[in-house]
């Protein structure tokens, strides 16, 4: 069985989805894996590298494409079609892909697939399940992206993150605000801390309190209804048009207070929440800096725009939508690592098995042989229910 990379040719991605020790993992499985040259370059991988690990380098992308069995990506197939025209033709059909597809908002990307007959595995659907752990790229991706916010918000702010006593007097803790405290919030709260800050966060989940304080920050409580603020799943669940009101509302005075807004707030497959009005931007102290890192759904401020950097009453508003692609060789690594582990998991006697039966499987398979198979996805695309068969077998 052929497991292959291809470059990444997703406008400003550098990360590549397998790295050489991922790979060397999954020759010792008895795959055969292929890339093509230059893939790893970006993030620092060599092909000298790759093939000391035991990958075939393929010259011809197109060639590689015919090939492959699966087919393993940062973006899938189909995410961007006006670059990947020619890769989406050159796939065989049936090939099973392995990789980030935003299926619950991608209407057009998952159309393409299912066109080509591709069997599609969406690396965000990866139910967060103690024995999935190793292969939640979300997870993953969202630490990187936490981390590197609070040192671009640093790099923009006009002043220090610690307190510090000198001669010339004493200078105060930069103020951090974090909204949200997931995976990216944790890790923004525990890189603000290291550097100094005073920092304080809100999240809708009362759960996540202990999580924050244990990192050294205070926890905004809010006084709002608490019930079922989060799905089975662990996120946090779309809020009313009234509770979102409310809860800008109460935030105000916290942002206000702020030098700093790390805001992270999102729901699985929705638009991101906007919880920071204009009102409350014109509200901060000149020189403040917001960074939402939910630009890419939209955006947590009223202000946002993705990939662009706004200024509103002498507040910065930044929108990265990929910092993970600032930082390629540890978002690499971590990716290809819950790839393999992925590929683990599915590869049984040589062949990728699909069991329906097992909950990882179940959940991030969106389609089979150009068949959407996820419900969820078949809503999106205006679908009818489809009865989802027991047991799936892939290719051997």
């Amino acid at each position: 069985m052929i497991v292959s990379a291809i470059k990444e040719n997703f406008p400003g991605e550098r990360m590549v989805a397998l790295t050489p020790a991922a790979a060397a993992g999954l020759v010792k499985l008895g795959l055969e894996v292929h890339i093509q040259p230059g893939a790893g370059v970006a993030a620092g991988f060599t092909d000298a590298a790759y093939e000391k690990a035991g990958v075939h380098l393929s010259v011809d992308r197109t060639e590689l494409l015919k090939q492959a069995d699966i087919l393993v990506q940062v973006h899938a197939l189909g995410s961007h079609p006006e670059v990947q025209g020619p890769d989406l033709a050159a796939v065989k059909r049936g090939i099973h892909i392995i990789a980030f597809a935003d299926p619950l908002t991608d209407k057009p990307a998952m159309q393409l697939l299912s066109q080509c007959g591709a069997t599609l595995l969406a690396m965000e659907l990866v139910p967060r399940i103690t024995r999935a752990q190793s292969m939640d790229a979300l997870s993953s991706m969202a630490s990187l992206a936490g981390y590197k916010a609070v040192l671009i918000a640093a790099e923009k702010l006009g002043k220090i993150f610690p307190m510090m006593i000198t001669a010339a007097g004493t200078i105060t803790p930069a103020k951090v605000f974090v909204i949200g405290a997931g995976v990216a919030g944790l890790q923004a709260i525990a890189t603000a801390r290291r550097l100094g800050g005073q920092v304080s966060a809100f999240d809708v989940r009362p759960a996540v309190k202990e999580q924050v304080q244990s990192l050294g920050a205070r926890f905004i409580e809010l006084p709002m209804q608490a019930a079922e603020a989060q799905t089975p799943a662990g996120y946090a669940r779309q809020q009313t048009a009234e509770e979102q009101q409310r809860q800008r509302e109460l935030m105000a005075h916290s942002v206000s207070e702020a030098d700093i807004v790390i805001s992270t707030a999102a729901v699985p497959g929705k638009k991101a929440p906007v919880l920071i009005s204009e009102d409350m931007v014109a509200a901060m102290e000149a020189g403040s800096i917001i960074v939402d890192l939910a630009a890419v759904r939209g955006g947590n401020c009223a202000l946002t725009r993705g990939d662009e950097i706004v200024t509103y009453h002498d507040v910065t508003i930044l929108g990265p939508t990929n910092l993970t692609a600032t930082l390629p060789i540890h978002a690499s690594q971590m990716y290809a690592n819950n790839i393999a582990n992925v590929l683990k998991h599915l590869i049984k006697n040589g062949q990728c098995q699909l069991d329906m039966q097992d909950q990882i499987t179940r959940e991030m398979l969106v389609m089979r042989d150009g068949v959407i198979i996820n419900q969820r996805v078949r809503e999106l695309l205006e679908l009818p229910v489809l009865e989802v068969p027991q047991a799936v077998a892939g290719v051997g």
